[in-house]
């Protein structure tokens, strides 16, 4: 279209110049007319008369063609200016949807970046997790190992007396020693008899070894209210007098930590078995000693979990 426009233009200054060329002709020759006279200037007349025509013709073709070149060029620059202003317009248009998706494209990377950014952290703290259960783990079955190795090493100590109303077994991280009052206490009584005490001294011996090992020495009673004499109210005041006698002893053995001891009473209010029999009731009445590894460590793994 700029070459057409181009050409276009060239062709109307050509036809101009070529009209005012003509016409600066024909005036001489219309002067050199008005002053012939003679025979022979009317032969040279005629011609240039006929030249004039000529010329006229010729210059009223090129003035049509100039007019015609003139509306052509008229038409094309018309065109190439509407093309033009539709280009500009296409352009700013192009040129604001490219800004707009750039931004888009920009926002979609910063954010890309961010998740990336929170999935290496996410995949840190997994890892550090993961290594914090792998060492918790570790120290619950090194844990679960010393209380298996606890449990035999009583069980050993405690022979003679298993299967007289004592029992030792492991269960949910624990080991329990129950030990039947009739091992232990005369009946309405809170002093420990001499077998008894054979057996809480035996099992202090043990613990004196695991000085990380924390013991919860529990009193337990059947449900026959206490109708004995002395200083006791019921039978939690029993149980409680009964558990805190066990205690007594194992201070004894200086090898066990005196914060490592508990005593409790539980009255009737725990039973192993029904009350509605005397063998029931038997089993019911009795000390359990409960011996729970110190889990300091699991503790603050599970805390920084």
């Amino acid at each position: 279209m700029l070459m057409s426009s181009c050409v276009s233009s060239q062709i109307y200054e050509d036809l101009k110049a070529k009209n005012e060329a003509l016409k600066a002709e024909n005036e001489r020759l219309n002067g050199q007319l008005d002053g012939s006279g003679t025979d022979g200037e009317v032969y040279k007349v005629a011609n240039l008369r006929k030249e004039i025509e000529k010329l006229n013709s010729e210059k009223t073709r090129l003035a049509m063609d100039l007019e015609a070149a003139k509306n052509n060029y008229n038409r094309i620059k018309a065109s190439y200016d509407a093309l033009e202003a539709n280009s500009s317009s296409a352009l700013t248009e192009n040129l604001e949807r490219n800004r707009k998706l750039l931004e888009q494209l920009e926002a979609k990377e910063k954010a890309l970046a961010t998740e990336e950014a929170r999935l290496k952290d996410l995949q840190r703290q997994l890892t550090d997790r993961s290594k914090r259960v792998e060492e918790l783990e570790g120290i619950i079955a090194s844990k679960d190992a010393k209380m298996r190795a606890l449990k035999d090493a009583i069980s050993a100590a405690l022979t003679n007396f298993e299967g007289n109303g004592l029992t030792v077994e492991q269960r949910d991280g624990k080991v329990y020693v129950s030990m039947e009052n009739k091992l232990l206490f005369d009946s309405g009584s809170w002093a420990v008899n001499a077998r008894g005490s054979e057996a809480v001294t035996a099992l202090g011996k043990v613990l004196a070894q695991n000085k990380e090992i924390g013991v919860l020495i529990e009193g337990h009673t059947d449900n026959v209210p206490y109708g004995g004499s002395g200083n006791i109210k019921n039978n939690w005041d029993l149980s409680t007098k009964r558990a805190t006698a066990i205690v007594s002893i194992l201070t004894k053995n200086n090898g066990i930590p005196k914060d490592n001891l508990t005593a409790a009473g539980r009255g009737e209010h725990s039973p192993v078995a029904s009350n509605s029999t005397s063998e029931g009731r038997s089993k019911n009445r009795r000390i359990e000693v409960i011996l729970t590894p110190k889990l300091d460590e699991i503790t603050k793994l599970l805390n920084e979990l």
